[in-house]
């Protein structure tokens, strides 16, 4: 009897186990395409991403970079005081209306062919606010200026 309530016990933790492994397996799966990293344009001169990876960028819009493309598309540039990376945006919305030289911003998007293709772009919402991965590139370069300073 006592063998027959261990075998039992034995069954259950290993059910325990495949279904924990299972369910972690699953919830790895389903994020795969909603984790994005974000790179500085430092980060990404050094080691290039590979092209079908997507990936955040962020820094701030370097003057006198924005030329229009064809339709809603554009291309700029963004520095982190350290490197310039070319962004061409590709995406089907306008961008938002805080978007400008000068300004911090973060893109979603790929590296292809040394230019980083976005397809989404965010903006500062007002005139003090930055992405903390920005102002974190910003800092590790020695060019952010606090505006609270």
């Amino acid at each position: 009897m006592k063998n027959l309530k261990k075998q039992r016990r034995i069954q259950i933790i290993a059910l325990a186990v495949v279904a924990l492994i299972g369910s972690t397996a699953l919830i790895g799966y389903a994020m795969r395409d909603g984790i994005n990293f974000f790179m500085s344009p430092t980060q990404i001169i050094a080691e290039p991403p590979a092209p079908n990876e997507v990936l955040r960028i962020g820094g701030l819009v370097v003057e006198d970079s924005i030329r229009p493309d064809t339709g809603q598309k554009f291309f700029f540039s963004v520095t982190d005081g350290g490197a310039i990376v070319p962004v061409h945006y590709v995406g089907d919305d306008i961008p938002p209306d805080l978007f400008s030289e000068g300004e911090g911003m973060v893109g979603t998007g790929s590296y292809v062919n040394g230019v980083f293709e976005a397809t989404e772009i965010l903006a500062k919402h007002d005139e003090s606010y930055m992405p903390a991965e920005v102002i974190d590139a910003l800092k590790e370069q020695g060019v952010y200026i606090d505006p609270d300073a």
